[in-house]
């Protein structure tokens, strides 16, 4: 089985952690967010996948190469300019040899891509789209079905009174290579706004495969936060690394915490990491490789990329550091602040309520009060 995977967005709505990493690159659990996914479609039978890239679309190959030390095989093809879903995957057509899946890249599930493949093959579906339920319909283009889960119209973001479904398009499909011989080579093409809606109008056997199975779009900077508070509460399988050094406490190597430190888990640490005596890491906090607590200084519900120092008696609470933050004494971050790579924050700052701080900038001492 071949997937197509959807990498090339720019992830605006993720700055300033995506100005210099692409959003699927993005650190989930201190690996790449694809990596985590990759490994999810490897276990389900996956051989190739493509990925369709653009934005810093170098960096993808970089790290992964062909695949080989995943065991699985990768080819990329960067778009020139921007397609959108359906013509990105008409774009890299010339690869596809059959039945094959799509995924957007910036949604983390742990969807059951067997009994997806098999409903597909058994309804003798052109294409078959994942959905998923929503509390807030109205937010969504819906997707109701007929009672053998054929699709029978897609409604976009209707109004309470017109809402008939809670399904939601998950955007995860399973296509048949033919439905690409209606998309237009080389322009944007949007599955849901244009071929879906036309497969639907000619009659073609479209199918919905409902799934309770977890489901999150990482697209902004609280849902990539909760992704990393779900993975925590076992809300979907995880294999984490480092020593298990208390209950839901993982530690890397190289890492020391002083005997005074207090450390609480949910919790996970990378390598060569030191929380100072006194200092606090309290549940629900992910620290990446060469992170620095100094003395006293207090963690909690953050993600903390590679190589941030928190300084002392410093606190972050609910919020994300891209790689080699730096806050100096008595700082306090919270609120879902979002924290670009290189920055400098002297001491005695206040950054809260979803402040963004763009990459390599330096703030002064007492700058910014909330």
């Amino acid at each position: 089985m071949q997937a197509v995977m959807l990498v090339g967005g720019q992830g605006t709505r993720l700055r300033p952690l995506t100005v210099t990493t692409p959003k699927p690159m993005l650190p989930l659990m201190n690996g790449p967010f694809l990596e985590y996914m990759l490994n999810h479609l490897k276990r389900s039978g996956v051989e190739e996948v493509i990925l369709s890239t653009s934005y810093l679309a170098s960096i993808f190959e970089s790290h992964f190469g062909d695949g080989s030390g995943m065991g699985i095989r990768l080819i990329y093809v960067t778009e020139e300019h921007p397609l959108d879903t359906c013509g990105a995957v008409k774009n890299v057509e010339r690869y596809i040899k059959g039945t094959f899946l799509v995924f957007n890249g910036d949604i983390l599930t742990d969807l059951n891509l067997e009994h997806l493949i098999e409903f597909h093959r058994a309804k003798k579906a052109v294409a078959t789209l994942t959905l998923t339920r929503v509390e807030d319909p109205t937010a969504y283009g819906l997707v109701p079905l007929d009672r053998a889960g054929r699709v029978t119209e897609f409604l976009e973001k209707p109004s309470w009174d017109q809402v008939i479904t809670d399904l939601i398009n998950a955007g995860t499909y399973v296509l048949e290579p033919e439905v690409l011989e209606l998309v237009p080579e080389g322009v944007p093409h949007s599955f849901e706004r244009q071929l879906f809606p036309r497969l639907l109008g000619e009659g073609k056997p479209v199918y919905g495969f409902p799934s309770p199975s977890y489901w999150l779009d990482i697209g902004t900077p609280e849902k990539y936060l909760q992704a990393h508070l779900d993975i925590l509460d076992r809300r979907l399988s995880y294999d984490f690394k480092g020593e298990e050094i208390k209950p839901a406490v993982w530690v890397g190597e190289g890492t020391v915490i002083e005997e005074s430190a207090m450390v609480f888990g949910p919790t996970v640490i990378g390598r060569d990491c030191h929380i100072a005596a006194d200092a606090n890491v309290m549940g629900h906090t992910v620290l990446a490789d060469g992170c620095r607590i100094m003395h006293g200084a207090h963690i909690e519900g953050s993600v903390l990329h590679e190589g941030c120092v928190i300084g002392e008696d410093s606190a972050v609470r609910s919020s994300l550091l891209s790689r080699n933050v730096t806050l100096g004494k008595r700082c306090h971050v919270a609120d879902a602040a979002v924290l670009g790579e290189g920055l400098i924050v002297e001491d005695d700052n206040d950054l809260k309520r979803g402040i963004k701080v763009w990459p390599d900038t330096v703030i002064g001492s007492g700058k910014v009060k909330f």
